[in-house]
C-alpha cells in the first residue's frame, strides 16, 4: 500500500520521534517501503537576525544536522530498510511538505505532542502538514 514513507525526525526532542519511529518501521517492512528520514534546520527568519551569526554558520548547522541523522539512523532504524536521509533548511511544515512532493511520499507519518494553548491559537507543524498534505498523514501521540 505504500511504497514512500517520510518521517520528520527533531533531533532534539527524543519524545517527538520515539512513537512515531516505530509505526514507521513497523509500515516500511509491512509494505517493503523506503523509510525517508527528513530533519529541518530552521531559517533566522528576518534578515537582520542573521547577521548576529557569524559566516557560514548555517552551513555548519546542516553539515552538523547531516552527521547527527545519519548517526540516528545508524542507532535507530533496523538494517534490513532503505533508508534516505534528508536534511532541509527553513520553516518546519514547508520543507516537509516540500520533501513530500519531492519524494512523492504517500505516507507522512509524524510524532505530535499534546497541544498546549499557544498551539491553538498558531497551530503546531503536524496540524500544518495534515491540513496541507497531498498523501496521507499518520500523526502518532507520544
Amino acid at each position: 500500500m505504500f511504497r514512500d514513507i517520510l518521517l520528520p525526525i527533531d533531533l532534539g526532542d527524543e519524545s517527538s520521534w520515539r512513537a512515531a519511529l516505530l509505526k514507521a518501521i513497523a509500515q516500511a517492512r509491512a509494505f517493503g517501503a523506503r523509510l525517508h528520514l527528513i530533519t529541518v534546520v530552521p531559517d533566522f527568519g528576518l534578515s537582520i537576525v542573521g547577521s548576529f551569526f557569524p559566516e557560514g554558520y548555517e552551513e555548519a548547522a546542516l553539515a552538523t544536522a547531516s552527521e547527527r541523522l545519519h548517526a540516528f539512523s545508524a542507532e535507530h532504524v533496523p538494517d534490513d530498510l532503505t533508508v534516505q536521509h534528508i536534511v532541509a533548511h527553513g520553516t518546519v511544515y514547508e520543507e516537509i511538505l516540500a520533501a513530500q512532493r519531492r519524494i512523492d511520499a504517500d505516507l507522512i507519518l509524524m510524532g505530535s505532542h499534546r497541544p498546549a494553548l499557544r498551539d491553538y491559537l498558531l497551530g503546531p507543524n503536524a496540524a500544518r502538514v495534515v491540513r496541507h498534505a497531498p498523501c496521507s498523514v499518520l500523526v502518532v501521540r507520544g
